[in-house]
């Protein structure tokens, strides 16, 4: 990750401000961060795309950080999955190294989960396909574990309504990942009642937005793009379930 050197040499003059760049200088255990303004401060600014990224990656634990804690106790499951799925990401140790510090910092700071998803969202430009794919990501994680905790479906909907993210796609994702009626037409943002034609044109819309290769164009660091893949065979999955059911 390009936007991590900069970062980790304070070679940047600035990260992406507010909340999240406070967190992540907190993280690096730097003193990068002005008081005032909550920036990073000294050396040229990350090109947008960098940006991009970085914010993906520091808001993605940020919010998990949160997210265990929306209960008022992190349990030692959470973290060991929060750890395992940090584990299995392509980086280098020292970027697992300040995944696990932003955690940290951003579960105990006075930020909320609203703050980091209220700033992702202006840095994402408003890209539905990012925002979706963000959100799908802290479901994956947050089912990990097997159980959806009601505190976890409360942030997870107000994630959705600053992300100006429908119920429907809201519902489509929960059902990926626990179990729900309906879940191949939820899947394909559809209902039974839906006719052949809206349930194929949901598809192509879908399979369009979750393409790994669509993902990756919209600058998004490369190790997420195995859960683009995952969503797109599960949209490949439920459509071809309704197909054969309906026969067409």
């Amino acid at each position: 990750m390009g936007w991590f050197g900069k970062l980790a040499f304070g070679s940047m003059g600035l990260l992406i401000g507010g909340p999240l760049g406070a967190i992540a200088g907190a993280a690096l255990g730097h003193h990068l961060v002005d008081k005032a303004e909550g920036r990073v401060v000294g050396g040229p600014r990350l090109i947008r795309a960098e940006q991009t990224q970085a914010a993906y990656f520091i808001s993605m634990f940020s919010i998990l950080g949160k997210l265990a804690k929306t209960d008022g106790v992190v349990t030692r499951d959470e973290i060991a999955v929060v750890e395992d799925f940090i584990g299995n990401l392509n980086i280098m140790e020292t970027e697992r190294q300040f995944a696990k510090q932003v955690f940290y910092q951003a579960k105990d700071s006075t930020y909320s989960i609203d703050d980091f998803a209220m700033q992702f969202y202006q840095i994402s430009m408003g890209q539905p396909s990012v925002l979706v794919s963000f959100l799908d990501l802290l479901f994956r994680i947050a089912a990990a574990d097997n159980e959806f905790h009601p505190a976890e479906e409360a942030a997870l909907n107000r994630i959705k309504n600053i992300f100006h993210i429908s119920d429907r796609q809201f519902d489509s994702m929960k059902a990926a990942y626990f179990k729900d009626v309906g879940k191949f037409y939820q899947l394909l943002n559809c209902t039974p009642e839906c006719p052949d034609e809206q349930i194929k044109s949901n598809y192509k819309k879908l399979v369009k937005d979750f393409h790994p290769d669509v993902i990756v164009s919209k600058g998004l660091p490369e190790e997420f793009t195995e859960f683009a893949t995952n969503r797109f065979r599960q949209i490949q999955e439920a459509y071809e379930n309704i197909r054969q059911k309906r026969n067409f």
